[in-house]
């Protein structure tokens, strides 16, 4: 049975999961762009706010530090781990976050990864994809998912990055809407190819 959720930021000052069981829902994902947020203790008292509702915390949404732009412009040279500059920092807020999930009590992070060259032979590809590993790697140790939020690669080259790195923890968090606002691909379209 498919349920419903939703996406909520996490906030450290409220039960942010009873508006939630407002709307009679049962599973969310959270999300936090806010390294501050990435504690033990936030992250136990979600968990327990979360089975106090009664509320699955389905994934958690990592936002990465640095600057993100979300257009074709400064996007490409500032979103996911594509940009150099900014790799190694979000690296390891990756895992950082792939730590918090845990105490979340979830298996599953998901973020973008960034404009994924198309061209294989692009300088930065390998480094992209050896950086997506070394995240897959992380999270495969603490026994969770590493998912990757669909929009600024086109299905195919998204699909062929999992399967190089074949990586059994890999999947893929399907925004329909981002398909559509990078221009990489028709959500119906992008069903057959995942």
């Amino acid at each position: 049975m498919i349920r419903l959720g939703v996406i909520q930021p996490v906030r450290e000052d409220q039960d942010i999961f009873a508006r939630i069981a407002t709307f009679g829902l049962t599973a969310c994902q959270l999300v936090s762009w806010n390294m501050g947020h990435c504690h033990r203790n936030l992250a136990a008292q979600l968990r327990r706010q979360a089975q106090e509702h009664n509320i699955e915390i389905t994934a958690f949404w990592a936002g990465l530090p640095g600057p993100a732009v979300w257009n074709f412009i400064e996007g490409p040279a500032t979103l996911g781990l594509v940009p150099e500059a900014y790799r190694r920092e979000r690296i390891n807020a990756l895992k950082e976050w792939a730590e918090f999930a845990v105490e979340l009590g979830t298996d599953t992070i998901v973020t973008h990864c960034g404009f994924i060259p198309e061209n294989m032979n692009d300088p930065l590809y390998n480094g992209v994809l050896d950086a997506i590993g070394e995240v897959a790697d992380h999270c495969a140790s603490l026994g969770i998912h590493f998912l990757f939020e669909t929009g600024q690669e086109t299905p195919v080259v998204l699909l062929r990055t999992i399967e190089t790195l074949n990586r059994p923890n890999l999947g893929i968090n399907l925004d329909p809407a981002n398909l559509i606002l990078y221009g990489k691909g028709n959500p119906v379209d992008a069903l057959d190819v995942f």
